[in-house]
C-alpha cells in the first residue's frame, strides 16, 4: 500500500472516529441528565465536544476527496454516492434541525439556573422532541458506516 494512501486512510478513519463518536455520545449525555445542574453541565460537555465533529468532518471531507482522486474511483460507485448523499442529509439535519433547537435549549437551560435543581418543563419537552431527530441522526450515521465498512454495491 503506498504510504500516502496508507496515511490518507489512517486520518479518514481518525476524523470519521470523531464525527461518529459525537453523534453517539452526546445525545446519550444529554438524555441521562435528570437534574437542571446536570443537565448545564451536560451542555457544557457538549459544547466544549461540538469542536470534534467541525473538525473531524473537515479532515473527513478532505481526506475522502483525497483517497477518491489517489484511487482514481472518482464517483463511480454506488456505495460511496449513497455515502455522500446520507452524509449531506446528516449535516442537514444537524445543523438545520439539531444545533438550533440546542441554542434554544442551552439558554432556557442557562436562563433556569436560579429557580432550583428541577428540570424545568418547558426545557423537558423540547428534548423529549429532540429526540426523534437525534434517532434519525444516529441511524444515517449507522446507515454511512455500513456503506463505508462493506462497500455491498
Amino acid at each position: 500500500m503506498n504510504s500516502l494512501l496508507g496515511w490518507l486512510l489512517v486520518f479518514h478513519i481518525v476524523s470519521s472516529i470523531a464525527v461518529i463518536g459525537h453523534a453517539f455520545v452526546v445525545p446519550f449525555l444529554r438524555r441521562s441528565a435528570r437534574t437542571a445542574g446536570q443537565l448545564r453541565f451536560a451542555f457544557d460537555v457538549t459544547n466544549k465536544l461540538a469542536v470534534l465533529p467541525k473538525i473531524g468532518g473537515s479532515v473527513l471531507i478532505i481526506t475522502g476527496i483525497w483517497l477518491m482522486i489517489q484511487t482514481k474511483m472518482g464517483l463511480s460507485q454506488m456505495w460511496l454516492n449513497l455515502s455522500i448523499l446520507l452524509a449531506v442529509l446528516m449535516i442537514a439535519t444537524l445543523e438545520g434541525l439539531i444545533a438550533p433547537r440546542m441554542k434554544k435549549m442551552m439558554a432556557l437551560a442557562a436562563s433556569s439556573q436560579s429557580k432550583g435543581d428541577e428540570v424545568p418543563s418547558e426545557l423537558g419537552r423540547l428534548m423529549k422532541k429532540l429526540v426523534p431527530i437525534e434517532t434519525a441522526s444516529q441511524l444515517l450515521v449507522m446507515a454511512i458506516t455500513v456503506l463505508m465498512v462493506l462497500k455491498p454495491f
